[in-house]
């Protein structure tokens, strides 16, 4: 094995574990928070929207000051501070403390997945860098898939501590790990070089225009997965599901993203395509309506195969191009998180608002939801026909 490639596959062991420990934890913080704690639909969403907020604020500094101060000490930082918290979660015994515990998590995590999309692109050549994003985005949707299937069985057997836990004990790993990739020589510079131009690479001003449209459609992806991890607890508790099933039905749309992202991998044909992203955006809006509106359990398991298709194509267009069109690696991987962060907090926010002022209606906070990603979906159009500056 190369220099190159034991750099790259330490990088995606790390990111593999970072996605599969981040994932257990928030995504079933908000189950603790139901069945412990009693926070009704509202109260997650307030409490998603909260951790969005800090998350699209801090990713966008962190992805900066890692340039600043190298991809390594941002990365031991950032699990220093999740580690951290985490250890401090598991002794609380308020939904306050926890929160602000999940606060922390937050902002140690922001400076993880910056620093992580840099290090697979670092030194790549423009051409290899479809190959190394497409590992980055498969790596990171395998193990969330993971994450969300096993979560469910694994706090009914063993309680919730396993969420703090289990995520620390991978930290640790994580730590190890990244202490051997910072001891390895670094590999050469590649060439900045443009490879020749060919249909799927189009002149730089095209480029930039796709990166501002991925930027605009990947926050509303996570609009869209942000409320719908909030209001898990709601849908299993509604079709009366088992704990094994149920991990199954949180679960589907992320294994349908993951087949996603191994087919835009290997096929580059939806490279700078609009109608491949417009199309994309439109499934999400329907496909998150049904799944959260609809009283048929079969409807809305199809429903996520839908949302799982229509956000892999938006995340993996919006991470593609942004390192695809960009140099400062780890500032941009900050913007692109930056943008989810953005997303993880209107949604969750219209959605308890929505809730507040039309509690009669259990649909209220999906109905207004579904309409802010109208908006987003209209706003990709008008995008599209502006000029690039």
């Amino acid at each position: 094995m190369s220099l190159r490639q034991k750099r790259q596959s330490l990088c995606f062991t790390i990111e593999g574990l970072n996605s599969f420990g981040t994932v257990l934890y928030f995504t079933y913080l908000y189950f603790l928070l139901h069945d412990r704690f009693g926070y009704s639909d509202q109260a997650r969403l307030a409490v998603a929207a909260l951790l969005g907020l800090c998350y699209a604020v801090a990713s966008w500094q962190a992805g900066r000051l890692a340039q600043r101060w190298g991809y390594f000490a941002a990365l031991k930082l950032g699990l220093g501070l999740m580690a951290g918290a985490l250890l401090v979660g598991v002794q609380l015994d308020s939904a306050a403390g926890e929160i602000i515990a999940a606060v922390v998590v937050t902002l140690g995590m922001c400076f993880t997945w910056p620093v992580l999309e840099a290090l697979i692109s670092e030194n790549e050549t423009p051409d290899r860098v479809p190959h190394a994003v497409g590992i980055y985005n498969i790596t990171w949707a395998a193990t969330n898939a993971a994450a969300l299937f096993i979560g469910k069985p694994l706090t009914e057997k063993y309680g919730y501590h396993c969420i703090f836990y289990l995520p620390a004990a991978i930290i640790a790993a994580q730590v190890a790990l990244t202490l051997w990739l910072e001891k390895l020589p670094s590999p050469a510079v590649a060439s900045n070089a443009s490879p020749p131009h060919d249909q799927n690479r189009p002149a730089p001003a095209c480029a930039k225009n796709f990166q501002q449209l991925a930027r605009l459609a990947n926050p509303f992806a996570y609009i869209g997965i942000n409320t719908l991890i909030a209001v898990l607890p709601g849908i299993a508790h509604k079709f009366d599901l088992s704990p094994m099933f149920s991990g199954f039905a949180c679960a589907l749309w992320g294994f349908v993203r993951l087949g996603a992202f191994v087919v835009l991998w290997q096929w580059p044909g939806w490279h700078y395509r609009f109608r491949w992203l417009a199309g994309a955006f439109a499934l999400l809006v329907v496909s998150f309506a049904l799944i959260l509106t609809v009283r048929s359990l079969w409807v809305m398991l199809a429903a996520q195969v839908f949302f799982g298709v229509a956000i892999g194509l938006i995340y993996y267009s919006s991470l593609f191009y942004s390192m695809d069109a960009s140099d400062t690696k780890s500032e941009h991987g900050g913007i692109h998180e930056a943008a989810i962060g953005a997303g993880n907090c209107l949604g969750p926010a219209v959605g308890a608002v929505s809730l507040q002022f039309a509690a009669q209606s259990a649909n209220a906070g999906a109905w207004a939801v579904t309409g802010l990603l109208l908006l987003g979906f209209g706003g990709l159009f008008w995008l599209r026909q502006r000029p690039v500056k």
